[in-house]
């Protein structure tokens, strides 16, 4: 990512706040064919340590498209973002930006036994499902869960290092930041209440 260090988020806490709240990522590989990507819903483990752990699955054929397990893979997570539009801005400054906060995490892929895998997809399931009303489990039918999983593969992916961005209007005076957040949150054009919501935490009042 670009290099703006007033925008560089180093709390590894608010970066597994980001994956916990956007769990939609995609891997980058670099393979013999060339970059390859897919994208996968991701958890975040708990670790004892504090850094940062994720487990995952591809589909079949895309652990040897991707390679899994011999390398190194970046995964993006992105989370709210949207467009600042000038307007919002003192007519003198013209210039519109893009806010955003986003996350690049390298880890080598882990592939996880099919035992682990079906105890993890069964976490996944069970991590999303568990704010509707009735809740669905692949233990419903583990038999028939079982033969899906195995078109599957699992991964564990512990972070190694990562570079996060929380570009969120840092930089202008809080007279503008309330502009930007009151047209993020009801504007006609660019309304993005979620990434409102994120300056909120960033500019308490």
């Amino acid at each position: 990512m670009r290099h703006t260090p007033h925008f560089v988020l180093s709390d590894v806490a608010e970066v597994a706040r980001l994956v916990r709240e956007n769990p939609w990522a995609t891997i980058v590989a670099h393979t013999q064919e060339g970059l390859v990507a897919s994208h996968y819903p991701v958890v975040l483990e708990e670790t004892d340590d504090g850094s940062l752990s994720l487990v995952s699955h591809v589909g079949r054929p895309d652990e040897r498209s991707l390679e899994l397990g011999q390398g190194e893979v970046m995964i993006i997570v992105q989370g709210p973002h949207g467009y600042v539009s000038p307007g919002w801005y003192p007519a003198e400054q013209i210039i519109p930006t893009w806010n955003h906060v986003t996350a690049h995490l390298w880890a080598t892929p882990e592939i996880l036994s099919d035992e682990e895998n079906f105890r993890v997809l069964g976490e996944l399931v069970d991590h999303f499902e568990r704010v509707m009303p009735e809740p669905s489990s692949l233990q419903l039918d583990e038999e028939g869960a079982r033969r899906v999983a195995r078109g599957t593969v699992g991964i564990r992916l512990r972070v190694t290092r990562f570079d996060a961005r929380l570009k969120l209007s840092q930089n202008k005076p809080p007279e503008v930041v309330d502009r930007i957040v009151a047209e993020l949150e009801h504007g006609e054009h660019y309304a993005q209440p979620a990434l409102a919501a994120e300056m909120r935490r960033v500019h308490p009042r």
